[in-house]
């Protein structure tokens, strides 16, 4: 069985894949089965490498830095 590590390894490389032209892009999740993403449910296949990341307590910031002042 695959480590979160190496899912979220190969659902990066499917999605650079889909950035670059490629039609098709597969990732086997965590049950052992084979998602095929596309174009139009790139959606889907972003908000499951931001699970893998959050699961992985890798998450960025998201929206701007605020400074702080004391």
């Amino acid at each position: 069985m695959a480590t979160l590590q190496e899912r979220l390894d190969e659902a990066e490389a499917a999605f650079h894949d889909l950035l670059i032209g490629k039609a098709v892009a597969e990732v086997r999740d965590a049950n052992g089965e084979t998602i095929r993403y596309t174009q139009t449910n790139r959606a889907a296949l972003s908000a499951y490498i931001a699970d893998l990341k959050r699961q992985l307590g890798t998450t960025s910031v998201s929206g701007p830095l605020r400074p702080f002042f004391t």
